[in-house]
């Protein structure tokens, strides 16, 4: 049955599970204080399509007229904001030049706000984004995770990398996820300093990194550790890559393209799991 629901936190997960439940529910169900993400919204506009009676995806209140059947139907799936920041991170803490195609760039604009602010050059055009960064004119800027359209956290942890290279104390609060740091010892281990007090990372720069072993603790914390041995000097092994793989495909080869020294161990004959490793 439908029934009117309220989110304590905005969460994407619970925002989406009970769209997905209440779109078979009998009667009407209301989400207040619903997540406005935009992948949050094309999962309502995809539901939509296929016979679904959701609306107000993506404001306060989401209204579901629960239907007893849907069709399939043929849909697009919008850009991965997380995935095209990441790769606009991996540019900035090098000192790169690129230009990230096929992306909705109204979707990057917390992220490419504070890339501005710390130095960058950033030129948006209907679906790209071209990025030029000078590592050397970097900046330290503050950084405060919120829910959408705010900084996204699922980002945190590799600005928290970048930052580590510019000049002066930056400041990273966390808002939305407990234990986001779990990554803070394994960056150190790069070189980046760090320093934890609650929900508050202080980070000072420029550090000088250098490469060592370390262990992806989650998805984001992985590719931050990559991020940061992009700009190491040396060579850095990361290991507990299963984490990264769930969110990013192909990273070796897109880096590759851009210049960036990065390959995938073969396992042994142990059965271990590969990692790959990234040189300067």
């Amino acid at each position: 049955m439908g029934a009117p629901i309220f989110l304590d936190m905005a969460s994407v997960g619970a925002t989406i599970n009970l769209m997905l439940a209440a779109v078979h529910a009998e009667g009407t169900t209301t989400i207040e204080n619903p997540a406005k993400e935009p992948h949050v919204v094309d999962c309502a506009n995809f539901l939509n399509m296929c016979g679904a009676s959701i609306k107000g995806a993506g404001t306060d209140v989401i209204r579901i007229t629960g239907k007893s059947t849907l069709k399939g139907c043929n849909y697009p799936v919008i850009p991965d904001q997380i995935e095209a920041g990441t790769y606009l991170i991996a540019a900035a803490i090098t000192g790169g030049n690129v230009m990230i195609n096929n992306i909705i760039p109204k979707h990057m604009d917390s992220l490419s706000a504070k890339l501005v602010e710390m130095g960058c050059k950033i030129e948006e055009f209907d679906s790209s984004i071209h990025l030029v960064s000078d590592k050397e004119m970097l900046n330290a800027v503050n950084v405060k995770t919120m829910y959408y359209p705010g900084f996204p956290t699922d980002l945190q942890p590799q600005m928290t990398a970048l930052l580590s290279v510019c000049k002066g104390i930056s400041y990273v609060t966390e808002t939305v996820w407990d234990n986001r740091y779990r990554y803070a010892d394994q960056l150190s281990r790069l070189g980046v300093k760090i320093k934890i007090d609650g929900r508050m990372a202080a980070v000072e720069g420029p550090a000088h990194l250098t490469g060592a072993d370390v262990t992806a603790t989650d998805l984001r914390a992985g590719v931050a550790l990559v991020i940061a041995a992009l700009a190491a000097e040396g060579k850095t092994k990361i290991s507990n890559v299963k984490y990264i793989d769930r969110g990013y495909e192909s990273l070796e080869a897109k880096l590759s393209s851009l210049g960036a020294d990065i390959w995938r161990a073969v396992p042994d004959i142990s059965g271990a799991v590969p990692v790959p490793m990234l040189k300067a």
